[in-house]
């Protein structure tokens, strides 16, 4: 029997009348070019929003896994009114990892919390979440919601006053801005602190923008090798100025402890950091502060108590488990440098005696610890560096170096991060594997980064220190002339790299790199 079943799609005839599948394609051509002219006008108008995707934030700039399990405990942890925030840059994260329908759902509690919150303001407080939506929508190919919330947000602008179809300077976008910025990278600390200044100019005694312009201003200082002291009394009344306008925002309380330890304000430091602490006893990012305070005071037995009380409370944190394994490398030092102090006072007796176990057990424990971080941050440069580092102190050379050349290889490597991994290999090298000439190489690479720091300071003075060795040595040492050219020539010391530089091609004649450098100085001198 024949089926009866009518083919899923009908074959093309040859005998319509003549013009009806040209005209059929007229049609359907025009609507297409009507389409893409709508989606071309959109597209336009998306990037005249101000909201996540035209805030310059870069997925590669920042570690996803790491970001979303921070939103997620901020979520959890965190009391506050501007909860949607959060939910915001939630959103812009899950749309980084293409999940545009988990993202919709993060702008949707967006909503709900300003609805709670802000209903009076509706309009003010959600025109970046209505920018989000109208970018997540076109990035599924869903025009038509996209264009709806691209209205929503024409719609806000007209209601507010704007000159602007797209955009309105509130302090609460630029606020936003800065947190968003605060929380993706370090990068972006800069572009947090200009967007708060520009939120506090429209709103002055804002707490949360208070806030964060404060902490902004204390992380950046936290990348400067040298401190100024203006700038130290700047960051320190800017912190004080954002816990006197919000005395339950723990977590700053916390920022002005630490910038009080650092300029020896001890006795003031102590006093807020249990004041903190009494205050919220159980919040993880006040935890991990108090517990670097105690770290830093030389209590790291109290700084571990903090640090797993808050493991508890959000096991998946590699910053905890960093912090954790920086107490045991604090002990570990105490223990060493207790056991060389024995050692001072009685020669016979053997390097660690029987702390020789102590020490073993920290090593490991650091270990496991740094292991963790990387395995839950796999972009920590600082915690591969600690781990290489550790793995040299219990011999287990093969790995330290296998750690070391995992950084190297890694791309998109912050200037002081490169400077990092330099100059702990540097140390690597001459210390452990006893070969001071790699350590002069990886100290020169480190210190040719140009970007002043710390790690870049360390490594210039270990090329003085050694340098001044090889001539101890051997005072007629030409590549140890050579180095301290070449510092002086970075200090701006003319007639001292002159003086070094002519001696070094005294001892070797041939040497073009001497040569082209002594060429450059006179130069210069002329």
């Amino acid at each position: 029997m024949e089926s009866r079943m009518l083919p899923l799609t009908q074959p093309q005839t040859t005998g319509s009348p003549r013009g009806t599948n040209q005209s059929d394609a007229r049609a359907t051509n025009k609507t297409d070019i009507m389409s893409e002219i709508t989606k071309s006008n959109l597209k336009r108008s998306l990037f005249l929003m101000n909201c996540h995707f035209t805030w310059g934030l870069m997925k590669n700039d920042t570690d996803l896994d790491d970001l979303e399990d921070r939103l997620y405990d901020q979520i959890e942890f965190v009391v506050t009114k501007h909860k949607s925030m959060i939910y915001n840059l939630l959103a812009f994260v899950k749309h980084l990892r293409g999940k545009n329908e988990e993202a919709i759902e993060n702008l949707e509690k967006a909503v709900d919390c300003i609805q709670k919150n802000h209903s009076e303001d509706f309009a003010r407080k959600s025109i970046v979440t209505f920018g989000n939506f109208s970018w997540v929508y076109y990035h599924m190919n869903q025009v038509e919601d996209s264009q709806l919330y691209a209205n929503k947000v024409e719609d806000a602008c007209r209601q507010l006053s704007s000159p602007f179809r797209f955009k309105v300077q509130l302090s609460e976008m630029y606020g936003e801005q800065g947190w968003s910025c605060l929380k993706f990278a370090g990068k972006y600390y800069h572009n947090a602190k200009e967007c708060f200044e520009k939120a506090l100019e429209l709103e002055p005694e804002e707490p949360e923008w208070n806030s964060g312009y404060a902490t902004a201003v204390y992380r950046l200082q936290g990348f400067v090798m040298k401190h100024d002291v203006t700038e130290d009394t700047k960051c320190l009344e800017l912190l004080r100025h954002a816990v006197k306008l919000n005395p339950k925002d723990t977590v700053v309380m916390a920022l002005l402890s630490l910038k009080l330890q650092d300029m020896k304000q001890e006795e003031e430091a102590d006093k807020y950091m249990r004041d903190a602490l009494e205050k919220t006893p159980d919040l993880p990012y006040l935890l991990r502060y108090a517990a670097k305070f105690y770290r830093r005071k030389g209590l790291p037995d109290e700084s571990l108590k903090l640090l797993k009380q808050a493991i508890k409370l959000t096991p998946t944190s590699g910053f905890l488990h960093h912090q954790i394994g920086l107490c045991y490398r604090q002990k570990l030092f105490d223990v060493k440098k207790n056991a060389k102090f024995a050692k001072s006072r009685y020669p016979s007796a053997s390097p660690m005696g029987e702390k020789e176990g102590e020490r073993k057990d920290l090593v490991q424990k650091a270990i496991y610890h740094f292991e963790l971080v990387i395995e839950q941050k796999p972009k920590f440069i600082y915690a591969y560096t600690d781990l290489a580092n550790m793995y040299a102190e219990a011999n287990q050379d093969d790995k330290a170096e296998e750690t070391f050349k995992k950084v190297f290889c890694m791309e998109n490597l912050t200037l002081q991060e490169k400077q990092q991994v330099n100059l702990n290999y540097g140390r690597f090298q001459e210390y452990k594997k006893k070969s001071e000439t790699e350590a002069l190489k990886y100290y020169r690479e480190g210190l040719m980064i140009k970007y002043e720091s710390y790690e870049r300071d360390s490594c210039k003075k270990s090329l003085k220190r050694l340098a001044e060795k090889m001539l101890k040595i051997n005072s007629r040492d030409a590549k140890a002339f050579g180095i301290l050219a070449y510092l002086h020539q970075l200090d701006g010391e003319k007639m001292q790299a002159i003086e070094c530089y002519e001696k070094a091609l005294q001892l070797d004649p041939g040497n073009e790199e001497y040569l082209s450098a002594l060429c450059d100085m006179r130069l210069s001198m002329s």
